[in-house]
């Protein structure tokens, strides 16, 4: 049986989210949000198969959230449909400029019971790319035993793993985090990070020299390729013992909630499309831009007939 380009794993949970200080009331927007998911979409747009693993609950925002991704062309055909637990919520504020804040009510959620039974279902087929996140490790015992064991799935199948560090801080402390993201990390071939969630996987980290060192450490144990994410200034890649990098690309921020994940999407195209390093990381960019020019965070993210629309001159109107 022939498997999708990739499978990703994790907890979609529905959102809610405000322009406005939740304190204060108002009214809220519904829609889903969830790192894999939103990379999941973002890498569907652009015109490659991929199938979520997960668990929603017996609930309708679980029937919404299944709705969305079969809508965006996702394959949610392994999801769990969990009778005892509620899907997860997150609550979002718009508090001011772009700044946005988040709560989570994940606790027991039907994300959080992840096991690796879930692992097998979704990679029965083996996928090209498995993607995975250092937000499912942190969600119970259970779900990082369903990363590890995806992992490993993976690995014997001879896909490629990319894992996005994504560290949260409110749901473990930091050394829980630094234990279980460090060895995650050394399990892939892609890594993707922020500069500051290097200290997590590395031991050599703390400088922009110390950047290279931390590649070399975790090539050393078989990373092909550390992915730097640096926001407004672009992205970098640490490779073969070279380093590249790829300015971001100007455009009015609205939102920057999902733009690392809708980066990962558009440089992991690029990677499944076999461009050179630069060209992977310049179309990431591009995604994350489209990403943070519109509110939501998976909403803005382009088809691949889009990509080529920021190189159009501002105002511009085509007919």
């Amino acid at each position: 049986m022939t498997g999708p380009d990739v499978v990703t794993l994790g907890e979609t949970m529905v959102s809610l989210r405000t322009g406005t200080p939740l304190r204060l009331g108002g009214t809220l927007r519904m829609t889903m949000a969830g790192a894999e998911s939103n990379v999941a979409i973002g890498l569907a747009r652009l015109g490659h198969t991929v199938r979520w693993g997960g668990r929603v609950g017996h609930d309708e925002v679980g029937q919404y959230v299944l709705r969305t991704l079969r809508a965006e062309a996702v394959l949610v055909d392994t999801v769990t449909v969990d009778a005892d637990r509620a899907t997860g919520l997150m609550l979002a504020e718009r508090r001011i400029n772009a700044l946005s804040r988040v709560n989570y009510y994940r606790s027991d959620s039907a994300g959080s019971a992840l096991g690796p039974a879930d692992a097998v279902a979704c990679l029965a087929a083996a996928p090209r790319l498995l993607h995975v996140t250092g937000i499912t490790p942190a969600l119970s015992s259970s779900a990082a035993e369903a990363v590890t064991e995806a992992v490993r799935l993976a690995r014997a199948a001879g896909a490629l793993v990319c894992v996005d560090v994504n560290y949260r801080a409110t749901l473990w402390s930091t050394d829980r985090a630094r234990t279980s993201l460090s060895a995650l990390a050394r399990s892939a071939d892609i890594v993707i990070a922020s500069d500051d969630e290097l200290a997590l996987i590395a031991t050599s980290a703390g400088s922009p020299e110390a950047e290279g060192w931390a590649a070399a450490e975790l090539a050393a144990c078989g990373v092909k390729a550390l992915i730097i994410k640096r926001g407004a200034d672009g992205a970098s890649a640490f490779t073969d013992g070279q380093v590249v990098h790829a300015p971001a690309v100007p455009v009015t921020v609205r939102d920057t909630i999902g733009a690392g994940d809708a980066f990962t999407a558009g440089y992991l195209s690029g990677v499944l499309d076999g461009l050179p390093v630069a060209a992977a990381l310049a179309r990431g960019t591009v995604t994350g831009a489209f990403a943070v020019a519109a509110v939501g965070d998976w909403e803005g993210a382009p088809t691949r007939a889009e990509l080529a629309l920021l190189a159009a001159p501002a105002g511009a109107t085509l007919r």
